[in-house]
């Protein structure tokens, strides 16, 4: 055998080695997607709950939200309903939790996904338990998951959670990408909502537990984005 031989036998496998390496890296950088639902993007309805919505001003509580929302999906013939991040959302008003001294929050800074109660929610990504906890004031997130994703230096915000999947959880649980970490709570649990997710980025987490603001007043908003990316492509 000779040396050259050898020599290319070498360079072969470490390329090989190397495109391998590339290509799990590769993968890993795609998140899972949130919800463990059956759907196309065109399934999806595209819900502007925004101050520019004219239809909103017939909306004055949750009933009604829900009962909107219903009928926007029926109409348009769509299975769920997504949207929210960075919109300016007069609906927190009926809420004292979003009021502050200086103004009322309305920035909108994660996506909601409306889909039933009960449904599934999994890991994006490989993720550790960093914290959780029942967020139980009117409008607030009610059942609420933090996840640390290390490969990736970024956080996770899960609320609007059933409770039953949360109390088992201890910091530094470790869950799998695509692996079930929590369920869609009901309305008595998820802080007077109609059932939906409230999934929300954070780079920077601080020193928050259980907890992180996903509503800020507009004067607050340009900082707050920053930390918080577009998680439209979990979805």
């Amino acid at each position: 055998m000779s040396r050259r031989f050898v020599l290319n036998c070498l360079i072969i496998r470490v390329l090989t080695f190397s495109i391998i390496g590339k290509m799990h890296k590769k993968e890993n950088m795609r998140p899972e997607r949130v919800m463990r639902l059956d759907y196309n993007q065109e399934d999806l309805l595209q819900l502007n709950l925004s101050n520019d919505n004219p239809d909103l001003k017939k909306v004055e509580d949750q009933d009604q939200l829900a009962a909107y929302i219903q009928e926007k999906l029926r109409s348009e013939n769509k299975k769920y309903a997504i949207g929210g991040y960075g919109e300016n959302r007069s609906v927190y008003q009926q809420f004292k939790h979003f009021d502050t001294e200086e103004s009322g929050r309305s920035i909108h800074l994660g996506i909601d996904f409306w889909a039933a109660a009960g449904s599934v929610i999994q890991a994006p990504f490989y993720s550790k338990v960093h914290s959780w906890a029942f967020n139980d004031n009117p409008g607030d997130y009610g059942g609420t998951l933090i996840l640390e994703h290390p490969q990736e230096d970024l956080f996770s915000l899960y609320g609007h959670l059933g409770l039953k999947e949360l109390e088992g959880l201890n910091k530094g649980t470790e869950f799998k990408a695509g692996e079930p970490i929590a369920r869609v709570g009901l309305f008595n649990e998820n802080g007077g909502w109609p059932p939906h997710l409230h999934f929300q980025l954070i780079k920077d987490l601080g020193s928050w537990v259980g907890d992180y603001p996903g509503v800020v007043a507009p004067d607050e908003a340009e900082l707050y984005l920053q930390n918080c990316p577009n998680p439209v492509a979990f979805f």
